[in-house]
């Protein structure tokens, strides 16, 4: 909890019992945290320094108050992080400049193996200071499902994130959970029948498009900076942005399932089936990602079709879209 502050575990822990007991000696410290007792001199010793615990007469050390104390090291990091910010500018502004005059070999970067690829992925999207775009289809290598924990970072940050995702990679095992969980946060999702590459932009100055994988070879991707290349894939991300379909599970307001199906409303569980039909996914495939049986999911097809007064499917389309339902 208090890594960000300096603090190690063992830093942690006794400057949490301390202040649960007020004071302690450091015999004391270490028996009642099954320590051995230069593991809590150590850390005795960075707290005293961070201001954190002061030793009295008696060997006995004590604590500062918390807020004092610690907001005194918050209010340091955050001068530190305001630094390091206002030199980050200055460095990108360099950096910039510097490109400006590079040949074509230094503004285009091969990366090979997963792990350099999986590390360029995070680091594009580190660099973005206002939108992330990106392709997202299959195969999943370097980033598989669920392992992007970047993205949600940068959007408490204030980046934007726009996804284009085609129909089978939703068909994909976890996919589904992901994008679910992707659009609680903010993310921006929408839906092609297929996609060409995958691709991910930060802003207008970086892009990575992975390569194709051969048997046998090791996966790789293509890093490219302000070049001719780079802005091809900024206008084409944004002609397929324009004609994608777009996917919003979360418009179900705080709706619940209601037991048997009744109701006036499409429940939660309704409004994620519409808008993963009217995404182009099959029943079975629905049913599969919602963990449904399939005569489940189409006995709520049905109640939708009586709840809007319609015969088919391509009508109950239209009706939930004018009503608001996806």
């Amino acid at each position: 909890m208090l890594g960000a502050l300096g603090l190690s575990p063992d830093d942690e822990a006794v400057y949490g019992l301390l202040v649960r007991r007020g004071q302690g000696g450091t015999a004391e410290l270490a028996d009642a945290l099954r320590l051995p007792v230069e593991a809590v001199e150590a850390a005795l010793s960075h707290l005293a320094a961070s201001g954190l615990v002061k030793c009295g007469p008696d060997d006995a050390f004590s604590v500062a108050p918390p807020a004092v104390a610690l907001g005194a090291l918050i209010s340091e990091q955050r001068g530190a992080l305001r630094s390091a910010e206002l030199a980050l500018v200055t460095l990108a502004e360099e950096y910039r400049g510097a490109i400006a005059g590079r040949t074509i070999d230094e503004l285009i970067e091969v990366v090979t193996g997963v792990e350099a690829v999986r590390h360029r992925f995070a680091q594009v999207q580190h660099a973005a200071r206002t939108e992330v775009r990106s392709f997202v289809t299959t195969p999943f290598i370097a980033v598989p499902p669920g392992t992007n924990a970047v993205e949600s970072v940068a959007v408490n940050q204030g980046v934007r994130f726009r996804v284009v995702i085609d129909r089978p990679t939703l068909a994909e095992p976890g996919v589904v959970a992901e994008t679910l969980e992707s659009l609680r946060d903010g993310v921006q999702v929408r839906v092609v029948d297929s996609l060409p590459i995958k691709l991910i932009l930060a802003d207008t100055e970086l892009a990575l498009v992975p390569l194709t994988d051969t048997p046998g070879g090791e996966p790789g991707a293509v890093l490219l900076h302000r070049t001719g290349l780079l802005a091809a894939m900024d206008a084409l991300f944004e002609i397929v942005w324009r004609d994608a379909h777009p996917l919003d599970l979360t418009a179900a307001g705080g709706v619940t399932e209601r037991p048997g199906g009744g109701g006036t409303e499409p429940t939660e569980l309704d409004r994620r089936i519409l808008a993963l039909l009217l995404a182009g996914l099959t029943d079975h495939v629905v049913a599969a990602q919602l963990d449904l049986s399939l005569r489940t999911l189409q006995r709520r097809l049905r109640h939708l079709m009586d709840l809007a007064g319609v015969e088919t499917r391509m009508q109950l389309g239209w009706h939930a879209a004018r009503h608001g339902w996806t």
